[in-house]
């Protein structure tokens, strides 16, 4: 099959495997050209497939050599769809952990359900050769199932208090417009918080810790945004922010709990901006990344999903002093939040219109990020060629 991208709304609907491969060995590459990380040698992803999720076990693996068991849910292709990009970023990855000689498993199913945790354990038991020393947990879902009671529950991205207005684009258009969001109501607030708060990354550590799966010392770490005060309103102090509010609430609780048990820790990341299917559908968001892209870029300190994972790991998460803020934070925001970034971005903030967005953002990087989150926009693929769709996860079984 010929495989084109086809956008409906702020999502790409097909996926290109021999794009999304490319990418995978991309930052592989990344990671083998850079210092090996004296890091954890069975780790968890719980959400991994895209993103920062991706990065954490391509970095783990590439990085520090360990065994990573990972757990997503991502659509299988059909001899008519293309299977979702995480497929493909999955089925790449294994390949290349295979040729390493390191253990890759994929569990594929609702990350929020007690079944895909029993499967999950009962992997760490059967097949991993030791327990757990990191649980990365790196899960980006608008919807969840509660486990025990079938409850569902629906986020959103909204302010809190009153009507918010201000600049956003159209990326793909290149149209800067104003954009007004109502208020969220507590039903909103609570449902946002249920699926994007720490509800289900305790219950996670709850069942690991309980089967006795989790090394001495293991440690988990989360991801959370915070931003600048642009996109506080529909972010940091909209719906978004009480559940990340609550994910920090669950990492200090963790935190405590891990330490008494065996000797662990849990750590909030406070991870930089970037383009992923979560952030281009977020209001206002996507214009900031644009102008912050084209500051960092000229600035020379812009870095992508596989550049901040490393960084996490080698220089915060196994450095012999690891830098954290005063809630026990790790910030590898560092960068993106410097004075004299923020400052450039604003003044282009004040600036930009449709008229002169291409000259005063990087709204290309942006588009060419959007793209490549599907495997398209690569120099290195011929896009009309056929291809083969129906590309399979090596280790993703029925059970």
């Amino acid at each position: 099959m010929i495989v084109q991208p086809r956008v409906r709304g702020f999502i790409c609907i097909t996926a290109h495997p021999t794009g999304c491969a490319n990418n995978i060995k991309e930052q592989i590459k990344y990671v083998e050209d850079h210092d090996k990380i004296n890091g954890a040698k069975n780790v968890l992803v719980i959400g991994c497939s895209t993103g920062y999720g991706l990065a954490s076990r391509i970095v783990a693996a590439f990085g520090s050599g360990a065994n990573t068991l990972g757990v997503a849910f991502e659509k299988p292709p059909t001899d008519k769809k293309t299977a979702s990009p995480g497929w493909y970023n999955t089925a790449a990855f294994e390949q290349e952990a295979a040729k390493k000689g390191l253990y890759a498993r994929t569990i594929n199913g609702d990350a929020f359900s007690n079944d895909i945790k029993a499967q999950t354990i009962d992997a760490i038991k059967n097949e991993m050769p030791g327990n757990i020393d990191l649980v990365v947990y790196s899960l980006a879902s608008p919807r969840r199932i509660d486990p025990n009671t079938g409850e569902i529950y629906n986020s959103c991205l909204k302010p809190i208090g009153q009507t918010f207005s201000n600049k956003t684009v159209d990326v793909h258009k290149g149209e800067v417009t104003n954009v007004s969001i109502e208020p969220a109501n507590e039903d909103d607030i609570a449902q946002t918080v249920k699926v994007m708060g720490g509800e289900d990354w305790q219950l996670w550590m709850d069942a690991l810790l309980d089967a006795d799966v989790l090394a001495k010392g293991c440690k988990t770490v989360a991801y959370t945004y915070i931003g600048p005060e642009i996109t506080f309103p529909v972010y940091h102090h909209g719906t978004i922010g009480r559940a990340k509010q609550h994910l920090e609430q669950t990492a200090q609780a963790l935190d405590q709990q891990l330490q008494q048990a065996i000797g662990g820790n849990a750590y909030i990341s406070v991870n930089k901006a970037l383009v992923t299917q979560a952030s281009a559908a977020i209001p206002v968001v996507p214009l900031y990344i644009s102008l912050l892209y084209k500051v960092m870029k000229d600035k020379g300190n812009h870095e992508g999903c596989i550049e901040q994972i490393y960084r996490l790991f080698a220089d915060r998460l196994y450095s012999d002093n690891m830098p954290v803020d005063d809630k026990n934070r790790i910030r590898i925001d560092d960068w993106e939040m410097q004075d004299d970034v923020q400052q450039a971005v604003i003044e282009k903030w004040l600036q930009v219109t449709t008229e002169n967005l291409e000259n005063i953002s990087d709204i290309k990087g942006y588009r060419d990020d959007f793209y490549k989150l599907f495997g398209f926009n690569r120099d290195d693929v011929d896009y009309n060629q056929e291809v083969d769709i129906e590309l399979q996860i090596p280790s993703i079984r029925e059970d």
